[in-house]
């Protein structure tokens, strides 16, 4: 039996033929990063292949490291096997990375949505036999809105909350999300705030994107001054010590997982707006079309669920991980919060990383 070009090991993904793995989870040698979200790009490896756009913000995470950035589309080879980057439209500088050996392609999306959100270079579909795709919003439940309709919800709610004296407090991930509802925030009906972390990865973006103005919150903001403001705060923040200079303030989160109102209920926030960086149900079967693919592999999610329906589409499909062992890299609720903590990181000896205060 022909063994397969791409493979789950422990340590990630692993391109045997060429020595590189795709987002690793563990040290390796030569690393290709998909992106910048920290359940994917980790310290510790030797060498790092990634988009231009994502090189620092891979360097501003994870510190000094050896790393190549490389343009959408252009070819490399490592060992004789053929290798390229692609959009995939989920954060600034996301990439799929195309492997390609003797006429053989495979695609690993890394995390993508289709919807333009007006920040990131938008997704392309890759032409491929096989494909590993992500599914962390793989049921039918999940349905986005138009982005422009949640946009508009978020700054029709804003204008409510200054009208009636409070702070409006929305929680974002410190990279991607934050940028996306910044770039979207009408900054006529008031300042605009942020959190360090948020502030911080920002100005790292900034060269790359026109943001509206904010203002970073310091132990010298007065309550005052963020009366009737919008402040945006990573989900960590929620709760903290931090947060209680906004009184009075109300609170949202924006997320894929804001579909169920238990979500809301669990964080205990004031409003939830859907609005993911991942793609919904069927933004992942029109993707998966449009691969040409007829093998798929399923990670980051509901893997089960999703390639049991793309076997009774036709398509040979089963999650890459053994069964059991889905790896839940892809879950924007879970991995991103408990890796990332939405803080900046200070690094001791070795590249540990200790969360730092706002």
């Amino acid at each position: 039996m022909k063994e397969p070009l791409l493979q789950y090991t422990d340590k990630g993904i692993y391109c045997k033929r060429a020595n590189v793995y795709l987002d690793p989870w563990r040290p390796v040698d030569k690393a290709i990063i998909s992106h910048g979200h920290a359940d994917h790009s980790r310290w510790g490896h030797k060498s790092y292949i990634t988009h231009h756009n994502n090189l620092p913000i891979i360097q501003h995470r994870l510190g000094p490291i050896n790393a190549l950035g490389k343009a959408w589309g252009e070819s490399f080879m490592v060992n004789n096997v053929r290798f390229s980057l692609h959009p995939a439209g989920h954060i600034i500088g996301s990439s799929q990375i195309r492997v390609e050996h003797q006429g053989e392609v495979w695609v690993f999306t890394g995390d993508y949505k289709i919807e333009d959100d007006g920040i990131s270079t938008p997704f392309e579909p890759v032409r491929c036999q096989t494909f590993i795709t992500e599914c962390t919003f793989g049921l039918p439940a999940f349905s986005w809105r138009p982005q422009q309709e949640v946009h508009e919800d978020i700054n029709t709610w804003w204008q409510q909350n200054r009208t009636e004296g409070k702070t409006t407090v929305l929680f974002g991930y410190s990279l991607g999300k934050a940028q996306r509802l910044l770039k979207h925030l009408d900054p006529n009906i008031g300042p605009i705030y942020t959190h360090g972390a948020i502030e911080n990865m920002t100005n790292v973006l900034r060269p790359m994107v026109p943001f509206p103005m904010t203002t970073r919150i310091t132990q010298d903001t007065k309550k005052e001054a963020l009366r009737g403001s919008l402040v945006l705060a990573p989900p960590s923040a929620h709760g903290s010590s931090w947060i209680r200079k906004m009184v009075p303030f109300t609170t949202a989160s924006a997320s894929g997982w804001m579909t169920f109102r238990g979500a809301r209920r669990r964080r205990a926030i004031d409003r939830g707006f859907v609005l993911s960086d991942h793609c919904d149900w069927q933004g992942l079967l029109d993707s998966v079309a449009a691969t040409g693919a007829e093998t798929i592999l399923c990670t980051h999610g509901y893997t089960d669920i999703f390639s049991r329906y793309l076997r009774e589409l036709g398509y040979d499909a089963r999650p890459l991980a053994p069964q059991g062992k889905t790896v839940e890299l892809g879950d924007e609720e879970s991995a991103e919060e408990s890796l990332d903590k939405d803080t900046e990181p200070s690094r001791t000896k070795g590249g540990a990383e200790t969360a730092t205060s706002p």
